[in-house]
């Protein structure tokens, strides 16, 4: 019997669930999820099942696939609720791409070895290469409205990594809308600024972008010029505003005040959720940085959801898609189906110290949801 290797359930949507999972060679699994059925081959196996009803649950079935306790895959799964009303907007996302890296898995406090960080084969094309071209063909035949790249476009911030960045991302046209990340403002203070803060509006949804870059560091920032910017965007519109940045938002729930934090600093991130407290339309803020899927929600804050998304540059290599109807949206992070990007996805599934899966994937919930107003 073939062995099925990392199974898991990668996304949900509204019409369709996908698996992904290994082979040891080219076996032909056949996977099921309701009444569909849809045969991969492997080694590396992405099963898209569609046609499934919104809102429904579905059992899952992988030909060969033990019973497991994996929460990464269920049995079973619910079908993402559709938003009421009209379809307004449909955009994609990306972050953390890393135009220039050659190592991954690389924290300068521990060596290579302690994190089981990753290097490309002799011969290989850069993998940032290679899963960017994955990113953007998929993005190119979704073909939506808007593409928002939300920061570290380069690896050491170099103005040879950012025109990698913009030649490959530059294939998508003027719908492409891009911020920088801490990765990108380490040499140069002003590259990639791009005019952020700025504002993308389709059918009267407002994508409001910002900097939350602060020069020279890892940590982030939302200045109070920004902070007001972002109000007036809601003050201005009746539409849904979603907010796009780079770092993070700290927990607006927590007791730790920390002067370091890793994402937004916890002065800048209440002043924030303060905004969104008093803005009905401001319905989610979205951010890259920790190369993780996890959403956040505090009722200081509506309880809106505060999200995070994977990175594209490594496992599980992803996009994220964005439906925005009259009555709410979706979400769903989407993995990289081409062959050379799985490939290297699966070589960076236990990088640090082999937390990377866990910590990156999240929960199902985090990388598939739906949000209505």
């Amino acid at each position: 019997m073939t062995e099925i290797i990392f199974p898991e359930v990668m996304s949900v949507s509204a019409d369709s669930v996908v698996v992904t999972f290994n082979t040891e060679g080219d076996e032909r699994v056949a996977t099921r999820v309701g009444n569909a059925e849809v045969v991969t081959t492997g080694p590396q196996h992405l099963a898209c099942l569609t046609g499934l009803e919104p809102g429904t649950y579905v059992e899952i079935e992988v030909e060969g696939a033990r019973p497991s306790d994996d929460p990464q895959f269920p049995s079973s799964v619910r079908t993402l609720e559709r938003p009421a009303g009209e379809l307004l907007a449909s955009i994609a996302t990306v972050n953390d791409v890393h135009f220039g890296e050659t190592v991954c898995g690389r924290i300068h406090t521990a060596s290579d070895e302690e994190m089981g960080a990753v290097t490309g084969r002799e011969g290989e094309e850069p993998y940032p290469e290679k899963m960017n071209r994955a990113a953007i063909s998929e993005i190119t035949a979704f073909d939506g409205d808007a593409v928002i790249v939300k920061g570290d476009l380069t690896n050491a911030g170099t103005w040879e990594e950012y025109q990698q960045f913009l030649d490959a991302y530059g294939q998508l046209g003027d719908r492409m809308y891009h911020t920088r990340g801490n990765h990108d403002a380490m040499l140069d203070s002003t590259m990639a600024l791009n005019g952020a803060p700025f504002a993308v509006v389709v059918n009267g949804v407002t994508f409001a972008v910002i900097d939350t870059v602060r020069p020279g560091t890892e940590v982030g920032q939302i200045k109070r010029d920004q902070i007001a910017w972002i109000d007036d965007c809601a003050a201005n519109t009746s539409g849904a505003v979603f907010v796009f940045g780079h770092h993070n938002l700290w927990d607006l729930d927590s007791e730790d005040r920390s002067t370091n934090y890793f994402g937004i600093n916890p002065d800048d991130s209440e002043a924030f959720g303060a905004v969104v407290a008093q803005r009905e339309n401001i319905v989610g803020y979205f951010a890259g940085h920790t190369h993780r899927h996890r959403v956040r929600r505090s009722t200081k804050a509506r309880s809106i959801p505060f999200v995070e998304v994977g990175s594209t540059k490594d496992y599980p290599g992803v996009w994220g898609e964005y439906q925005i109807y009259e009555g709410g949206y979706t979400q769903v992070s989407h993995r990289f189906g081409a062959r050379d990007a799985m490939d290297w996805a699966e070589r960076t599934r236990f990088i640090y110290a082999g937390l990377y899966r866990d910590y990156s994937l999240g929960l199902l919930e985090h990388r598939s949801f739906t949000q209505i107003y």
